[in-house]
């Protein structure tokens, strides 16, 4: 699937590659991308055949967050429609956030404001190491309030405490000491990380790793009582007697691959 702003391919194993492909703005957020992005990421959560997607940005960017044209126009006009923008990106990171499939940035080049927003919405993120990083709005008299939720879930409240005011920007191996991506990649080797961590996800029941997703939403930061004791006696209780389930017991017992990993072919 190709439009203006986004590529989309796939393969047999159900791995889906979106490609933010507004090169020459360094793949910056616009109307049309947001809104195309946002369904496109509903396509695939509801589609039993996509086992794994992941997001990267064509050339050598990955996003540099919202079209800075975009928003002097609607600060200038007092546009309505502005916050239903703000809104659109707002739900597009919980649809990322929430998505039943595990979600992989490959960040491939710079991410700033809004981009790093959409690096710490997905589950895994994998960084090359020259990557540039930056939540630059209050260089611009803003403020990263949409993208907040997700980046100080995933660098927590002190670093946020920095990098929120001063705007400065900082490489991968910073990213990785703070915990916003898992993996910094050297020069030439973003895309066999990547694929390491892929293989590794398709190894997994489908089914478990959207409970697995659940589950970190509800135990993360909740007290170790009774009441959590009880919660999740409950979900192992449930999961342990799905299909699934029974196939991951058998297929480990008869030393064979479960009947969900499939061999990787040519993508389309």
């Amino acid at each position: 699937m190709n439009d203006e702003t986004l590529l989309l391919t796939t393969d047999n194993r159900g791995v889906a590659r979106i490609t933010l492909n507004r090169p020459a703005v360094r793949n910056a957020f616009d109307e049309e991308m947001l809104s195309a992005l946002c369904d496109m990421i509903g396509a695939l959560n509801a589609n039993e055949a996509i086992r794994v997607i992941v997001i990267t940005g064509a050339g050598e960017g990955f996003c540099a967050g919202a079209d800075v044209n975009m928003m002097r126009h609607h600060a200038e006009a007092e546009d309505p429609q502005h916050r239903d923008d703000t809104r659109r990106l707002a739900h597009l990171l919980r649809a990322i956030y929430e998505s039943n499939k595990p979600v992989v940035a490959r960040v491939n080049g710079a991410a700033f404001g809004g981009g790093v927003g959409l690096v710490a919405a997905c589950d895994i993120a994998v960084a090359c190491e020259t990557s540039a990083f930056s939540l630059s709005e209050v260089r611009l008299g803003v403020i990263p309030a949409v993208i907040s939720p997700f980046v100080v879930r995933a660098i927590g409240p002190r670093q946020a405490r920095r990098y929120f005011i001063t705007g400065e920007r900082f490489k991968a191996p910073t990213a990785l000491a703070m915990g916003l991506v898992h993996v910094s990649a050297q020069a030439g080797q973003l895309d066999e990380a990547v694929d390491a961590i892929i293989d590794n996800l398709l190894l997994g029941g489908p089914n478990a790793q959207t409970a697995a997703k659940g589950l970190i939403r509800t135990v993360a930061y909740q007290p170790i009582n009774n009441t959590i004791i009880e919660e999740t006696a409950g979900l192992i209780s449930k999961i342990r007697v799905t299909k699934e389930a029974k196939e991951g017991f058998t297929s480990f017992l008869e030393k064979r691959q479960p009947a969900w990993v499939k061999k990787k072919d040519d993508e389309h």
